[in-house]
């Protein structure tokens, strides 16, 4: 492990660190070997090679079409949640189960097993599901995962949704050294009974503690379960559309900061409307408080700003203003993955939104001031057509040449699409164009899916997707969920000689420090990057912050902005590694590789 000690002097811009000699007091951070992991197999040239068969993991996301009773229910499909639980410095998986349907009528639903699996290094992964308490964690049909250090005691925390309710799963030690997961909904206070699909957790007030954000899809039920006809069968049974149904209102949860949480969702302004399929947390507008954005499915997406103030929660819905809640046709779409990234180099933060099919993939450019542009055809990403229906979503700089890149999951909801749509659909790779000195309204992007490997080659019904670093060498990683198809875990094995560096923010009182913006300088190169709350469809990223570098080795200066408005700079930080940075601490630790 290496260590530079940080010398603080106060300026009128806030907080500025040099470099110098580490002194004892450094706090010390859990060492990871670094890995010598076992080559990719050739599995057919390309930069993401499946790494699920050997690894482990053999887990299916089962959504229950089998009974015939061609439900909403089944169309929403699972998730992905990364979390290093044993903090070892190595992100582990959970995977969401989904459910069946039982009983003489095929109408009692019931939830399918959920898994969580140890990341043992080298791709080595094992199941530890019943070992951490979470063999019977799932007695419901459950859809996503949302992680977040809920009570700051230093361990992230687990949250499942689906049909009728919420689990809430606390990081606790099992007495033998190890970890458990401990059922603490009821005693929380979440209790949520309608239909839940992606949460995010973020701490909205400022008071120090994680809050969270619930979406809720439709008041679908056996008793409001209308015959739909497939699109090319009149006499055929199929998924009804959401058209069909009323949106349920979202609920936001305040955090108190004892273990308990209240639903503060009227006096904090939310929308008594919504078919929310998606949330993520980002500060779109600068003024260092995490908005809301919600995907929401064939009503209009929300656009949350936040009003908060320390214990009072409170948004100004801002959607059609912001130009985000509409198509450039002002029409709303079937959106449901979400993902944010300074995609254009202006420091502010895009949103990209994955949509139904005949509807294109949004790309929403920040302009600044709260306003934002249609820019999914100026930027070549309508250049794939309109057949695909998106699902899990996320910026991931991929090549590690300092220009985000956006890869997206497709696969139908229905059993019959309407041509030429297909259940199965090829994934999206959109490869980042920009050039240095580009304006933001030029850059462009390619679908590269072709040659990222043979899972991009091939079709698949997917859904929730969730990127990270899970061998630690600075290459994003991807694990994918998909309805009735075992999970994959993809591995980045691009050779590119680009450097890196990669951040993990721990915020003080706050630690998981959502809506932390991150500014790096190097070369004549200014990187921004942000610790998004949410994201993707029913998933969790790795939360570390990872700046692909190009041919740029370093050092450089990294800017901390904090969600709590302390501003700190860490000057001299060596690239290819991991450094871990506390808020208000003297130091920066080498750490978790």
């Amino acid at each position: 492990m290496r260590r530079l000690g940080i010398a603080v002097a106060m300026t009128g811009c806030g907080v500025v660190m040099l470099a110098l000699p580490a002194c004892s007091r450094s706090p010390s951070a859990v060492v990871v070997p670094a890995e010598q992991p076992e080559p990719a197999a050739d599995m057919g040239g390309g930069f993401f090679q499946d790494r699920t068969p050997g690894s482990g993991i053999d887990h299916t996301y089962r959504n229950g079409e089998e009974s015939g009773q061609a439900a909403i229910l089944e169309s929403l499909g699972g998730g992905v949640g990364l979390i290093d639980y044993d903090r070892d410095g190595r992100l582990d998986i959970f995977l969401t189960g989904g459910g069946d349907f039982a009983g003489p009528n095929k109408t009692d639903i019931v939830g399918r097993p959920c898994k969580l699996y140890r990341n043992l290094g080298n791709w080595r992964f094992e199941d530890v599901t019943a070992k951490v308490g979470l063999a019977a964690g799932a007695p419901f049909y459950t859809h996503g995962a949302a992680v977040a250090d809920a009570d700051n005691d230093g361990w992230p925390d687990l949250l499942v949704t689906g049909w009728g309710r919420l689990a809430l799963w606390h990081n606790e030690p099992d007495g033998q050294g190890g970890r458990r997961f401990v059922d603490v909904t009821q005693k929380a206070g979440l209790t949520d009974t309608l239909w839940s699909s992606s949460a995010a957790w973020a701490d909205f007030d400022g008071d120090g503690f994680a809050d969270l954000y619930v979406c809720h899809y439709v008041d679908w039920s056996w008793a409001n379960n209308p015959p739909c006809l497939d699109y090319k069968d009149s006499k055929v049974r199929d998924v009804c559309p959401p058209r069909q149904f009323k949106g349920l209102p979202h609920t936001v949860y305040r955090n108190r900061g004892d273990g308990t949480f209240e639903d503060v969702s009227k006096t904090a302004g939310l929308r008594p409307d919504g078919k929310g399929l998606g949330v993520i947390v980002v500060d779109v507008d600068g003024d260092g408080k995490p908005d809301v954005y919600v995907a929401n499915d064939t009503v209009e997406n929300f656009l949350y700003l936040n009003r908060s103030s320390p214990g009072k929660v409170r948004f100004e819905e801002a959607g059609r203003r912001s130009g985000t809640a509409l198509d450039d046709g002002g029409v709303p779409n079937g959106s449901m993955g979400l993902a944010a990234a300074d995609y254009d180099g202006t420091g502010r933060f895009s949103l990209f939104v994955a949509n139904y099919q005949h509807e294109a993939h949004a790309l929403y450019r920040n302009r600044g001031a709260g306003q934002f542009v249609f820019a999914s055809r100026s930027a070549g990403v309508t250049a794939i057509g309109l057949v695909y229906v998106g699902f899990g979503s996320w910026f991931v700089d991929y090549d590690r040449d300092g220009a985000e890149d956006i890869v997206v999951s497709n696969g139908h909801v229905v059993h019959v699409p309407p041509p030429p749509g297909e259940v199965k659909q090829l994934p999206v790779l959109f490869r980042n164009l920009r050039t240095p000195g580009q304006e933001p309204y030029q850059v462009r992007f390619a679908n590269v899916a072709a040659e990222a490997g043979p899972y991009f080659r091939s079709k698949h019904c997917g859904r929730g997707l969730a990127a990270g670093d899970l061998d630690n060498d600075g290459r994003p990683d991807l694990v994918v969920s998909h309805q009735n198809e075992p999970a994959v875990v993809l591995q980045n094995v691009l050779d590119n000689g680009n450097h890196w560096l990669g951040v993990r923010l721990t915020g003080a009182p706050y630690r998981d420090a959502v809506g932390a913006v991150l500014t790096y300088e190097a070369g004549g190169q200014k990187l921004v990057r942000t610790v998004l709350g949410g994201g993707s469809y029913l998933s969790a990223s790795d939360p570390r912050v990872l700046f692909g570098l190009g041919q740029n080795a370093g050092p450089g200066k990294l800017t901390v902005r904090w969600p709590s408005g302390r501003e700190q700079v860490f000057d001299g930080l060596a690239t290819d590694r991991y450094w871990d940075l506390t808020e208000g601490q003297m130091a920066a630790e080498e750490g978790k590789r």
